[in-house]
């Protein structure tokens, strides 16, 4: 399943924390479901890679429709990192762009307009250090789990 979330209407606001090397912690509102945490293996690009970067969309929309359309989505999202930068692109202006996969192996991604996202100060980070370190040690353990059962299938099928 491939969902753009309209857009990125149905982002309302959030965080991404990538100050643990090989690991993305945070947290993402959205429309009619609310906070979801996330927990993503990989780093961002190069452009952000080792920071915290925290997005407000200007475009946000509450809009009943995301209920049907991404209602069922997991909270929280364990998966990985496919694409989260401020810059995705060198033919297009720059803008935030975050794309994953869950273990489920479903596919989302989002993007907002140019200065709807940006990469948090020393001062702005403190604010969120204690959500990302609970998000962090809550969920570890469970992305651990997820990748050894992962494992285990695919040795099973004979592709590991």
């Amino acid at each position: 399943m491939a969902q753009k979330f309209g857009n990125g209407r149905w982002v309302h606001e959030g965080f991404l924390d990538n100050r643990v090397d090989g690991t993305v912690v945070g947290q993402v509102v959205f429309a009619v479901i609310g906070p979801v945490g996330f927990y993503l293996r990989g780093n961002f690009k190069p452009d952000i890679v080792g920071g915290v970067i925290r997005f407000r969309n200007s475009r946000f929309e509450d809009d009943d429709m995301a209920g049907q359309v991404i209602g069922d989505m997991a909270n929280p999202q364990l998966g990985t990192v496919n694409l989260i930068s401020l810059d995705p692109h060198p033919n297009l202006e720059p803008h935030p762009y975050v794309e994953w996969f869950t273990f489920r192996k479903d596919h989302y991604r989002f993007e907002l307009s140019p200065g709807d996202a940006w990469v948090l100060s020393d001062e702005e980070r403190k604010a969120i250090d204690g959500e990302s370190r609970r998000i962090r040690e809550t969920l570890a353990d469970r992305v651990t789990d997820q990748a050894k059962v992962r494992r285990r299938f695919r040795v099973g099928l004979g592709r590991g």
